[in-house]
């Protein structure tokens, strides 16, 4: 909500350079670099801190951004901690299909999962750099977003107290239902959306992983997925209609469904387990376009979602974070130029990513529409990967995120 004209009513104002609405990774990671940088900020949250350091969220994090953070200081329990995926499986007509991209890159995957590495950025940016986090807050309003004197206003959580942040940039890293992009007036900023007409029941396991590296599940009932998370919990996934009520489906039907959509010959059986998660991620994309207006800069989920097909969401978020913090750091000692091509930086990978993950969703969804023409296209695809090195690597190359130009 924006209020360029009267400000806010506040019975407290302080000021800081950059105030950061949002304590996910994205906000985070830009706090820690900013306060690093020795760049005061001042990071908003709804929410508690322990709420965010439990909310689950994605595990599967590309080796250019633990790098990144490794270079910041931000990766000391990651790296000590983090499972190194070097291959995944795909599964399809009865057959296992086990793929290898780190002997064609030379480049693997990290699995950490995401409320362990909130965990890390928090406690790193609060305990241990000072940090000034301010968790609970309510009613975030951004104001003259466009004129030389933006603020944020707020009321405390503790108090009820009414309260005023002004400051230089506001970074906008509040996720897909956040306050920031609704900041920008309609007729400045163009929503790309794409919306792909299934969903997947995402699953948490009580139980160990059934194999050690990612499984995909191409089947004429729909996708099947796995990704371990840790040595006794698992995340499935289960291709279902949009909008489906996860209280349908029972712990026998989603074991049912698993171990009919993951079978293969010579496969070990599904380790099965309690469910201690159930929820239904409806499928789609947007992406913002601008992701600046005036001193508003978005990143992450706030800029643009990439559904969960290709787990490309927090590395997005990472990788703005990185642009968008150096560039306010450089900005500092008088170099505007990060901050000017801050967006068209950002968006050329976005689209990559979104590109990618459309591709990808056609692999795994293709077989289970009915459409023979669908299906044999699909299967064609997947042939392709298993005997041209050249399409292999290409492949590798984009899930990991190492692709040239990246």
């Amino acid at each position: 909500m924006t209020d360029a004209e009267s400000g806010p009513n506040s019975t407290l104002s302080q000021r800081s350079s950059v105030v950061i609405v949002g304590a996910g990774p994205a906000g985070l990671t830009v706090g820690n670099i900013l306060r690093a940088a020795g760049v005061d900020c001042v990071v908003l949250e709804c929410e508690t801190r322990t709420f965010i350091e439990r909310r689950p969220r994605a595990g599967v994090i590309e080796e250019w951004a633990v790098r990144a953070l490794d270079r910041r200081g931000l990766a000391t329990r990651l790296l000590g901690h983090a499972e190194r995926h070097t291959a995944c499986e795909f599964r399809f007509a009865g057959e296992r299909h086990p793929f290898e991209y780190t002997e064609l890159t030379g480049h693997h995957h990290f699995v950490y999962p995401q409320p362990l590495l909130v965990t890390d950025l928090v406690r790193e940016y609060a305990d241990v750099r000072g940090g000034d986090i301010r968790f609970g807050v309510r009613d975030i309003r951004l104001h003259d977003l466009a004129g030389g004197h933006p603020s944020v206003s707020y009321t405390c959580g503790d108090t009820g107290q009414r309260r005023v942040l002004h400051c230089e940039f506001v970074a906008g890293c509040d996720g897909a239902r956040g306050v920031t992009r609704e900041a920008i007036p309609a007729g400045r900023v163009r929503v790309a959306r794409h919306d792909y007409g299934i969903g997947w029941l995402a699953l948490l396991a009580q139980a160990p992983p059934s194999a050690d590296r990612v499984l995909f599940g191409m089947h004429a009932e729909g996708f099947a997925g796995q990704m371990p998370r840790s040595p006794d919990v698992t995340r499935y996934y289960l291709q279902c209609p949009p909008g489906e009520d996860p209280d349908g489906w029972s712990h026998e039907r989603v074991w049912a469904q698993l171990r009919g959509r993951l079978a293969a010959e010579g496969a070990k059986p599904l380790a099965e387990g309690e469910l201690i998660e159930k929820r239904v991620l409806d499928m789609h994309d947007y992406v913002t376009e601008p992701m600046t207006y005036g001193r508003l800069f978005l990143a992450g989920d706030a800029a643009h979602l990439v559904a969960p097909i290709a787990a490309k969401g927090l590395n997005l978020a990472l990788h703005d974070a990185f642009l968008l913090a150096d560039a306010i750091v450089a900005h500092a000692s008088g170099d505007s130029r990060g901050l000017d091509r801050y967006g068209e930086a950002c968006l050329r990978r976005v689209w990559d990513y979104q590109e990618f993950s459309q591709w990808l969703s056609e692999v795994y969804h293709g077989a289970s529409f009915g459409d023979p023409f669908r299906t044999g296209t699909t299967l064609a695809r997947l042939r392709r990967l298993f005997t041209s090195r050249a399409a292999a690597t290409a492949f590798a190359e984009q899930y990991l995120g190492s692709a040239p130009g990246y």
